[in-house]
Protein backbone atom coordinates (compact mmCIF):
# COMPACT_ATOMS: atom_id res chain seq x y z
CA UNK A 1 0.00 0.00 0.00
CA UNK A 2 1.48 3.63 -0.70
CA UNK A 3 0.22 6.12 2.06
CA UNK A 4 0.59 9.80 0.59
CA UNK A 5 -0.10 12.57 2.60
CA UNK A 6 -1.72 15.69 1.01
CA UNK A 7 -1.24 19.33 1.40
CA UNK A 8 -4.49 19.04 3.77
CA UNK A 9 -2.96 18.19 6.96
CA UNK A 10 -3.89 14.50 8.25
CA UNK A 11 -5.78 13.92 5.02
CA UNK A 12 -4.14 10.76 3.39
CA UNK A 13 -4.66 9.15 -0.29
CA UNK A 14 -3.98 5.57 -0.18
CA UNK A 15 -3.30 3.58 -2.89
CA UNK A 16 -3.69 -0.06 -2.58
CA UNK A 17 -1.14 -2.36 -4.51
CA UNK A 18 -2.15 -5.66 -6.24
CA UNK A 19 -0.67 -8.67 -6.70
CA UNK A 20 -1.32 -9.79 -10.44
CA UNK A 21 -0.60 -13.22 -12.03
CA UNK A 22 -2.12 -15.78 -14.29
CA UNK A 23 -5.09 -16.52 -11.68
CA UNK A 24 -5.70 -12.70 -11.51
CA UNK A 25 -5.18 -10.20 -8.52
CA UNK A 26 -5.10 -10.27 -4.82
CA UNK A 27 -5.02 -6.41 -3.12
CA UNK A 28 -4.84 -6.00 0.21
CA UNK A 29 -7.59 -2.95 0.86
CA UNK A 30 -6.46 -1.91 5.01
CA UNK A 31 -3.75 -2.66 7.30
CA UNK A 32 -3.88 -1.92 10.63
CA UNK A 33 -0.19 -1.83 10.91
CA UNK A 34 0.42 0.04 7.78
CA UNK A 35 -1.88 2.75 9.02
CA UNK A 36 -0.75 2.95 12.59
CA UNK A 37 3.08 3.41 10.93
CA UNK A 38 1.53 6.69 9.16
CA UNK A 39 -0.12 7.73 12.52
CA UNK A 40 -3.50 7.19 11.12
CA UNK A 41 -6.59 6.06 13.59
CA UNK A 42 -7.34 1.69 12.44
CA UNK A 43 -10.26 1.90 14.74
CA UNK A 44 -13.84 1.98 12.83
CA UNK A 45 -16.92 0.97 14.29
CA UNK A 46 -18.91 1.39 11.35
CA UNK A 47 -19.26 0.10 7.61
CA UNK A 48 -21.37 1.74 5.48
CA UNK A 49 -22.37 1.75 2.00
CA UNK A 50 -24.15 3.86 0.09
CA UNK A 51 -25.72 3.76 -3.68
CA UNK A 52 -26.63 6.38 -6.22
CA UNK A 53 -28.69 5.87 -9.00
CA UNK A 54 -27.61 9.09 -11.02
CA UNK A 55 -24.61 10.34 -12.52
CA UNK A 56 -24.22 13.54 -11.07
CA UNK A 57 -25.87 12.76 -7.44
CA UNK A 58 -24.09 15.14 -4.73
CA UNK A 59 -24.55 13.90 -1.07
CA UNK A 60 -22.83 16.50 1.30
CA UNK A 61 -21.38 18.07 2.23
CA UNK A 62 -21.81 15.95 6.09
CA UNK A 63 -19.68 16.04 9.02
CA UNK A 64 -20.21 15.14 13.03
CA UNK A 65 -19.76 17.88 15.67
CA UNK A 66 -17.52 17.06 18.65
CA UNK A 67 -17.15 15.31 20.75
CA UNK A 68 -18.59 12.67 17.78
CA UNK A 69 -16.36 14.44 15.17
CA UNK A 70 -15.44 11.14 12.56
CA UNK A 71 -12.51 9.80 11.13
CA UNK A 72 -13.47 8.12 7.61
CA UNK A 73 -11.74 5.44 5.37
CA UNK A 74 -13.97 5.77 1.94
CA UNK A 75 -13.72 4.45 -1.06
CA UNK A 76 -15.96 3.92 -4.81
CA UNK A 77 -16.81 0.00 -5.48
CA UNK A 78 -19.07 0.86 -8.28
CA UNK A 79 -18.91 3.52 -10.77
CA UNK A 80 -17.37 6.62 -10.20
CA UNK A 81 -17.12 9.36 -7.66
CA UNK A 82 -15.30 12.77 -7.32
CA UNK A 83 -14.88 12.80 -3.28
CA UNK A 84 -14.18 15.81 -1.77
CA UNK A 85 -12.93 16.77 1.86
CA UNK A 86 -13.04 20.66 3.32
CA UNK A 87 -11.11 21.69 6.07
CA UNK A 88 -13.27 23.24 8.82
CA UNK A 89 -10.71 23.16 11.94
CA UNK A 90 -10.88 26.22 13.38
CA UNK A 91 -6.83 26.86 13.92
CA UNK A 92 -5.88 24.73 10.86
CA UNK A 93 -3.68 27.07 8.33
CA UNK A 94 -5.65 25.65 5.71
CA UNK A 95 -9.11 26.54 7.12
CA UNK A 96 -11.77 26.27 4.31
CA UNK A 97 -9.17 24.95 1.55
CA UNK A 98 -10.78 21.78 0.01
CA UNK A 99 -8.99 18.59 -2.07
CA UNK A 100 -10.88 16.29 -4.52
CA UNK A 101 -9.98 13.07 -5.61
CA UNK A 102 -11.67 10.70 -8.51
CA UNK A 103 -11.86 7.38 -6.95
CA UNK A 104 -13.24 3.81 -9.06
CA UNK A 105 -12.92 0.57 -8.56
CA UNK A 106 -10.12 0.40 -11.06
CA UNK A 107 -8.08 2.77 -9.28
CA UNK A 108 -8.68 1.18 -5.82
CA UNK A 109 -7.49 4.73 -4.08
CA UNK A 110 -9.08 5.67 -1.12
CA UNK A 111 -9.03 8.90 1.00
CA UNK A 112 -8.76 8.77 4.67
CA UNK A 113 -10.39 12.05 6.12
CA UNK A 114 -9.70 13.15 10.03
CA UNK A 115 -12.18 14.58 12.44
CA UNK A 116 -12.48 18.33 11.70
CA UNK A 117 -13.07 17.86 7.91
CA UNK A 118 -16.55 17.78 5.83
CA UNK A 119 -16.91 15.41 3.70
CA UNK A 120 -19.00 15.26 0.21
CA UNK A 121 -18.99 13.43 -3.28
CA UNK A 122 -20.68 13.60 -6.52
CA UNK A 123 -21.33 10.43 -8.68
CA UNK A 124 -19.52 10.48 -12.38
CA UNK A 125 -21.31 7.43 -13.41
CA UNK A 126 -25.06 6.05 -12.81
CA UNK A 127 -25.23 2.83 -10.27
CA UNK A 128 -22.73 4.24 -7.72
CA UNK A 129 -21.39 2.42 -4.57
CA UNK A 130 -18.93 4.14 -2.23
CA UNK A 131 -17.81 2.33 0.56
CA UNK A 132 -16.72 3.96 4.25
CA UNK A 133 -15.11 2.48 7.15
CA UNK A 134 -16.11 5.23 10.41
CA UNK A 135 -14.95 5.74 13.30
CA UNK A 136 -17.52 7.01 14.85
CA UNK A 137 -21.29 5.83 15.81
CA UNK A 138 -23.79 7.65 13.99
CA UNK A 139 -25.22 10.33 16.26
CA UNK A 140 -28.03 12.49 14.74
CA UNK A 141 -28.22 15.00 16.92
CA UNK A 142 -24.27 16.10 15.95
CA UNK A 143 -24.84 15.39 12.29
CA UNK A 144 -24.50 18.63 10.50
CA UNK A 145 -23.23 19.97 7.05
CA UNK A 146 -22.12 23.06 5.02
CA UNK A 147 -23.90 24.32 1.47
CA UNK A 148 -21.96 22.20 -1.26
CA UNK A 149 -21.59 25.12 -3.12
CA UNK A 150 -20.69 27.75 -0.26
CA UNK A 151 -18.62 30.60 -1.54
CA UNK A 152 -15.79 30.26 1.39
CA UNK A 153 -14.93 27.12 -0.56
CA UNK A 154 -15.36 27.40 -3.89
CA UNK A 155 -15.30 23.65 -4.93
CA UNK A 156 -14.97 22.77 -8.37
CA UNK A 157 -17.82 20.09 -9.08
CA UNK A 158 -17.31 18.40 -11.81
CA UNK A 159 -20.92 18.22 -12.97
CA UNK A 160 -24.40 20.29 -12.38
CA UNK A 161 -26.01 18.40 -9.28
CA UNK A 162 -28.75 15.61 -10.69
CA UNK A 163 -29.99 14.45 -7.52
CA UNK A 164 -29.44 16.03 -3.73
CA UNK A 165 -31.20 15.32 -0.59
CA UNK A 166 -33.16 18.37 0.98
CA UNK A 167 -31.34 18.73 3.82
CA UNK A 168 -28.44 18.85 1.53
CA UNK A 169 -30.03 21.56 -0.45
CA UNK A 170 -30.32 23.57 3.27
CA UNK A 171 -26.97 23.95 5.04
CA UNK A 172 -26.11 27.11 6.09
CA UNK A 173 -23.20 28.90 4.33
CA UNK A 174 -20.12 28.68 6.77
CA UNK A 175 -20.11 32.55 7.34
CA UNK A 176 -23.29 32.40 9.21
CA UNK A 177 -22.56 29.10 11.02
CA UNK A 178 -19.15 31.22 12.24
CA UNK A 179 -21.29 34.31 12.84
CA UNK A 180 -23.48 32.08 14.88
CA UNK A 181 -20.60 30.57 17.31
CA UNK A 182 -19.91 27.51 15.23
CA UNK A 183 -17.19 26.75 13.62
Amino acid sequence: MQFTETELQGVWLIEPTSMVDDRGSFTRLFCEKEMADCGLATRFVQHSRAHSVKKGTLRGLHYQEEPYAEIKLVSCVRGAIFDVVVDLRPNSPTRYNWLGFELTPENMKQVYIPAGFAHGLQTLTDDTEVSYLISQFYTPNASTGVLYNDPAFSISWPLMPTAMSDRDKRWPLIRRRTAAGAS
